[in-house]
């Protein structure tokens, strides 16, 4: 048995809680927002999962440091855009040498660090350091709130750190594999829900399989182009955590990235569509740092450019599309 503490009360956090509970691990909870303590604790619910019933061994706190201290692995499931602040905050009371599990997925767009980066950067400020792994793959919480067979990858330059991961994840209703491209598995992570955004704007136009065939085939060759220049492994991308992930977030109702492209497709702004799927989508908060690493190696990116225009600049989406298929002709793998 594992002591694990998790920052985040999100679908993802308290899906992988509620595994890991049942798993026979001793599993702690915080979250920011106080009233998310209080009505988890009580209800035993979380209203964006409701086939799930958080389990009774499931212990919840409002105090970071809580949930910290004395932990074997912390586990955190935070989306990009607070992971810092929540990092400077739990950096003084995480122990040297603890394993730190993310499984957020996006870019510092400031930055343009990895998630694991952004950690590591708070712990170095606190004196701290730890064993940090990311762990992402074709996984949506709903599927895993009811134990529907899952796989992921745990990624991490210290292979140890990598298989404890694997060790406690793994379970008859999830297969964890290993990677040592963390980056690469991180890059797919944050841009494949660029991609998903394109995908889902296609269908809210009326757009067909075709169509999303090849956004979801040409926007894999786009993240592979930009992780190969910046000396990830091709086959990161031909794997789960690559086009395993991207397929599923492009497809699927449960994508919040999907359904907001789908509501920009039918008409609504990106405002409207993000209040309408009422969760972070995490597509959105990656365009820029995209678009920077874009410019900072010299890669085309055409989808997620045009993605771009349509959430930032209010571009027609059927007219985005159209320059898309107009473009200049070239080889397939140029």
């Amino acid at each position: 048995m594992s002591t694990i503490g998790v920052l985040g009360a999100g679908t993802w956090g308290m899906a992988l809680a509620r595994m890991l509970s049942n798993t026979g691990n001793d599993v702690q909870v915080w979250s920011a927002l106080e009233k998310e303590v209080d009505e988890y604790s009580s209800t035993r619910r979380h209203p964006n999962l409701p086939g799930m019933v958080i389990p009774d061994a499931i212990r919840f706190t409002k105090k970071i440091d809580e949930v910290c201290a004395n932990k074997d692995i912390l586990l955190i499931a935070i989306p990009s855009n607070f992971l810092r602040s929540v990092a400077q905050k739990a950096a003084p009371y995480i122990c040297d040498g603890q394993i730190i599990v993310n499984v957020g997925k996006g870019i510092e767009a400031a930055t343009v660090m990895t998630l694991t980066e952004v950690i590591e950067d708070e712990l170095k400020k606190a004196g701290h350091t730890a064993r940090v792994v990311a762990l992402s793959g074709p996984t949506h919480a709903e599927e895993v709130a009811v134990d529907l067979p899952t796989t992921i990858v745990a990624a991490s330059v210290d292979m140890d750190a990598a298989k404890t991961a694997q060790k406690v994840f793994t379970n008859d209703n999830m297969r964890v594999y290993t990677n040592s491209d963390v980056r690469g598995i991180q890059l797919c992570g944050a841009f494949k829900n660029i991609i998903a955004l394109a995908s889902g704007i296609c269908t809210g136009l009326g757009y067909g399989d075709n169509t999303r065939a090849a956004l979801i085939t040409r926007g894999l060759a786009e993240i592979t182009r930009l992780g190969t220049k910046m000396g990830c492994r091709p086959e990161t991308f031909a794997g789960l955590a690559g086009v395993g992930d991207l397929i599923v977030t492009a497809t699927s109702m449960h994508s919040r990235n999907n359904r907001a492209g789908m509501l920009m497709g039918q008409g609504k702004s990106a405002e409207e569509a993000v209040k309408e799927v009422g969760m972070v989508v995490e597509g959105i908060y990656a365009i820029p740092a995209a678009l920077k690493m874009a410019e900072l190696y010299h890669i085309e990116l055409p989808i997620i450019f045009a993605v771009d225009a349509v959430v930032n600049h209010g571009a027609d989406p059927r007219k985005t599309v159209r320059d898309l298929m107009l473009r200049d002709t070239k080889a397939e793998w140029e």
